[in-house]
């Protein structure tokens, strides 16, 4: 069975009018990420070129990873939960949280708590807790990880803490019985990157040691706005880690996305084709930059890439 997944991230979406009101919400942290805010708007993709890129590849989920938000203003919440239902129902769109999601304390109900049916756990009336969840669709499970925690101003860390992470190996190995194909969703990645110990997962090596003991096939993450291919350790074999860029506007690299083909690659292994979609502003659209494969056993795989490919 053949399962298309795509992977947006960072959307970043813009500060609906009167979201603002009042300007007092400004303060502390919030006013450092509206200037920044300020001077990163421009190069914007609309949202309807995005979504007819989406249909016209027709993936059978949609997963993103974080950062619909700015500031964390409640007015931001509640647009972003208005973006993900035109992605799609809850049953076919699974989203977490980012750092600027946490930019400063939200209640629950006001802030992330308003995406929770994108975010709802197979298991009706389990656990409390609402991070890490488990949804099973078709060959894959989707484990959505929170690594968005508010930090002090100059900081976009993040970290997963205790509890995250004793409750996410029940979750893998449950998954891995079933002979799923495990995707990990995580706002920062579980590796050193740009930006040194501001911009790090903190507690990166525990959820390591997770994945390198119980096992996953793919780690899906977004945070450096820029498509990334990396692998960590598995009990099998490498475990690809890939990093989608902005999904709306230009950074490091062009807006884009990443659409996962995944397939079953004889008795014990996948097949993970990634297809990179980046924005073209000249001509207005999506194009395919590159394409990478993986061939992935239970727990980890090999990977190599293609060049670039026309659209």
């Amino acid at each position: 069975m053949n399962f298309a997944l795509a992977h947006l991230s960072d959307p970043h979406l813009p500060i609906p009018a009167g979201a603002l009101r009042p300007l007092t919400q400004l303060a502390g942290k919030r006013s450092l990420a509206y200037l920044g805010w300020l001077r990163k708007r421009t190069g914007a993709v609309r949202t309807e070129a995005l979504l007819a890129d989406l249909a016209a590849h027709g993936p059978d989920h949609v997963a993103v990873t974080g950062d619909l938000t700015n500031l964390a203003l409640p007015g931001e919440f509640a647009a972003a939960r208005d973006w993900l239902a035109r992605l799609g129902p809850p049953a076919r769109v699974t989203a977490i949280p980012g750092n600027h999601d946490a930019t400063v304390p939200v209640p629950w109900d006001d802030g992330v708590g308003l995406w929770r049916p994108w975010m709802a756990g197979d298991a009706a009336g389990g656990s409390a807790a609402r991070f890490p969840f488990l949804r099973r669709r078709g060959p894959v499970a989707l484990v959505g990880l929170s690594s968005a925690v508010p930090t002090p101003p100059g900081s976009a860390e993040g970290w997963l803490g205790a509890e995250q992470l004793a409750r996410l190996p029940p979750l893998l190995e449950a998954a891995g019985r079933e002979g799923l194909f495990r995707v990990v969703l995580i706002h920062h990645p579980p590796l050193r990157g740009r930006g040194g110990w501001r911009r790090a997962l903190r507690d990166r090596d525990a959820l390591r040691g997770v994945l390198a003991r119980f096992g996953a096939e793919l780690v899906l993450h977004g945070h450096h706005h820029a498509a990334l291919k990396a692998e960590l350790e598995g009990p099998t074999g490498p475990i690809p880690v890939l990093g989608a860029p902005l999904a709306l506007r230009a950074s490091r690299e062009p807006a884009g996305w990443h659409l996962h083909r995944i397939a079953r690659d004889g008795a014990a292994g996948w097949r993970l084709d990634t297809v990179v979609r980046a924005w073209d502003p000249a001509a207005g659209v999506f194009r395919t930059a590159r394409v990478w494969t993986n061939r992935v056993s239970s727990g980890g795989g090999r990977s190599r890439g293609s060049p670039p490919a026309a659209a």
